[in-house]
C-alpha cells in the first residue's frame, strides 16, 4: 500500500517538521498486521514528497476476523488487502502520524497551523461507490478531486471497470487535517474494518472529524460507514456531532442516497435526522437576547461564527462584537460571514477580533449583552476566577449568557466515555452549575436564573444549560428560573 503527501510551500523540506519525519533517513513503524516505512522521494527547496508504504504479512492479515473482512474459507489467502489501501493503511497513519495529525509542530508551528499547497496520491483504493463517491466525500472539504476508476484488466476493456480507483487530491489544506480527512474517508471509501467496532470507535470519529465532519454533507453516509453500520453507535455519533457541531445548519444535512446494491440485505435502517443542538442552542440565546431587551452584544469565543451569523440578521442587534482566542477559528468566522463581501451597513455593526478572556480587554465593555455560549468549559478551572473577573467584574455589562453541558445526560449519549469533547475540561451537573453561577454573581453583584436548552429528559434534565445573568437592579422581563 502506498500513500504519498507533496508540498511546494518553501521551504518544501519543512514537511519533514510538520510530519516529524527527518527527510534523510528511511524509518520503520511495526504494525500489528505488517510494517510501515515513512521515506522521501524527492526533498528540496522547491518540491519536497513523504510517502508512507505499508508493508502487510499476510499470515498475520489471516488472522483476522470480522463480518466485513475478506478473511472467511479462500478469502484469507486470496484477496486484496495487501496491496490497496484501506483501513489497514488508515491505522498506520494514524499511528506514524500521530503527532501530526493532532497539528502540533514545535518547531514550525505557523506553517501547522496554516494551510499549505497539498497533492496527496493513493494509486489504488477500494471504492465502494466509484470516482463519484470520491469526489462526493472530498470536493466539500476543499480538495480538487481526481477520481480514476481502475481497470479490471486492460487487456480486456470488455471486463469492464474493478471496484478500485486513483485518487489525487490537490488543495491549500492544513496538513493536520489532510491526514484527518484521509484516516476517516480511507475505510469509508472501502466501506469496511480488519478490526472489530467497539463504541470507542466513535470517540475516534469525533476526534479526527474535528473541525470538519460536523459541517460535511454527508456526515451521516460518513458515519455509518466507518461504524460498521452498527446502528447505535451511529445514532451516538451523530447526536454528538449535532452537539458539536455550531457551523452546522440543520439545512445542510440531506437526507443520504447510497448508492445503488450497497446496501447488505440485513442491514438496519437509517435512524430518524437528529435534530442539531448547537441550532436549539443558538435558538435559545437569542430568545434570551430579545427578552432582556439587548441592543448591542458580545459574542465571547465566537468559534467558526455561526452565532455572529444570527445576530446580522436582526436588525435590532445595532452593535455586535465577536471575539475568538483562535485564530483559525476566526479565519472561519470570516469566510462564513463573507466579510469581504458583506455591504457597508451591515460591516459598520460588527467587529472582529482576538483575544482572551482571561485577560482584560476593553473592546468587550461597553455592552448590553455578553453571551458565551459552550465556552466556559474549555477553561482551565484554576483560570475560571480570571474569566469572572474579566466579564463580569470589569466589562460589565448589563446581562451575561452562559450554556454549557449538562453532564447528567451524557448518559443518554450510548458509547460515550468522558467528556463530550475532547478539549473540555470539565463538565458540570445542574447542581454543580447551579453553585458556580450563584457564587460568581454574588460576587461581582449579579442576580442569576437558569433555562434548560433541549428536550428536558425527566431523570437526567436538558443536554444543555444555561445561566442569565443581569446585573443587580436591572429589570429582568421575561426571566424564568
Amino acid at each position: 500500500m502506498l500513500l504519498t503527501i507533496s508540498t511546494t510551500a518553501r521551504p518544501a523540506t519543512d514537511l519533514g517538521f510538520l510530519l516529524h519525519k527527518h527527510p534523510d533517513r528511511v524509518q520503520e513503524f511495526g504494525q500489528s498486521f505488517g510494517t510501515a516505512q515513512v521515506f522521501y522521494p524527492e526533498a528540496d527547496e522547491e518540491r519536497c514528497t513523504a510517502a508512507l508504504m505499508l508493508d502487510v504479512d499476510p499470515v498475520r492479515l489471516a488472522r483476522t476476523r470480522g463480518r466485513t473482512t475478506p478473511d472467511f474459507s479462500l478469502g484469507q489467502y486470496v484477496n486484496d488487502r495487501p496491496y490497496a489501501a484501506s483501513s489497514l493503511l488508515a491505522v498506520a497513519l494514524g499511528d506514524v502520524f500521530r503527532t501530526a495529525r493532532a497539528g502540533r509542530c514545535a518547531a514550525r508551528p505557523e506553517a501547522a497551523a496554516n494551510p499549505l499547497p497539498l497533492s496527496i496520491t493513493l494509486p489504488a483504493l477500494p471504492c465502494r461507490g466509484g470516482p463519484e463517491l470520491a469526489r462526493r466525500l472530498f470536493e466539500p472539504l476543499g480538495w480538487q478531486v481526481e477520481a480514476q476508476a481502475v481497470p479490471l484488466d486492460p487487456r480486456f476493456p470488455e471486463w469492464g471497470d474493478s471496484r478500485y480507483v486513483r485518487l489525487d487530491l490537490h488543495g491549500e489544506v492544513r496538513l493536520a487535517d489532510a491526514l484527518n480527512h484521509l484516516y476517516v474517508l480511507l475505510p469509508v471509501l472501502d466501506d469496511a474494518k480488519h478490526y472489530w467496532i467497539a463504541a470507542d470507535e466513535v470517540d475516534k470519529l469525533i476526534r479526527a472529524g474535528e473541525g470538519w465532519l460536523a459541517g460535511h454533507p454527508d456526515r451521516e453516509l460518513i458515519a455509518r460507514r466507518y461504524l460498521g453500520r452498527r446502528r447505535a453507535l451511529q445514532r451516538t455519533a451523530l447526536a454528538r456531532l449535532a452537539e458539536l457541531g455550531d457551523e452546522v445548519e440543520e439545512s445542510l444535512v440531506p437526507p443520504v442516497e447510497e448508492e445503488a446494491g450497497s446496501r447488505p440485505p440485513d442491514e438496519e435502517p437509517d435512524p430518524q435526522p437528529v435534530r442539531p443542538l448547537s441550532a436549539l442552542r443558538r435558538e435559545a440565546v437569542l430568545a434570551a437576547l430579545t427578552d432582556v431587551g439587548a441592543r448591542s452584544v458580545a459574542d465571547l469565543g465566537c468559534g467558526s461564527g455561526a452565532l455572529v451569523a444570527d445576530l446580522l440578521k436582526r436588525p435590532e442587534f445595532g452593535r455586535i462584537a465577536a471575539m475568538d482566542v483562535s485564530v483559525h477559528a476566526l479565519a472561519a468566522a470570516r469566510r462564513r460571514l463573507g466579510l469581504d463581501r458583506m455591504p457597508d451597513a451591515q460591516r459598520g455593526r460588527l467587529e472582529l477580533f482576538q483575544g482572551a478572556l482571561t485577560y482584560t480587554d476593553d473592546r468587550i465593555a461597553g455592552f448590553d449583552a455578553a453571551v458565551l455560549m459552550e465556552v466556559i468549559e474549555h477553561v482551565d478551572p484554576p483560570r475560571l476566577a480570571a474569566l469572572e473577573r474579566v466579564v463580569l467584574g470589569l466589562a460589565r455589562p448589563g446581562h451575561v449568557i452562559v450554556t454549557t453541558p449538562n453532564a447528567e445526560y451524557n448518559v443518554r449519549y450510548e458509547g460515550l466515555t468522558g467528556h463530550r469533547h475532547p478539549d473540555h475540561r470539565f463538565e458540570w451537573s445542574r447542581a454543580e452549575f447551579a453553585a458556580w453561577a450563584h457564587a460568581a454573581a454574588e460576587r461581582y453583584g449579579y442576580d442569576v436564573t437558569f433555562r434548560p436548552v433541549g428536550e428536558p429528559d425527566p431523570e437526567v434534565g436538558p443536554p444543555t444549560q444555561m445561566g442569565i445573568f443581569a446585573r443587580a437592579g436591572r429589570e429582568q422581563e421575561g426571566m424564568g428560573s
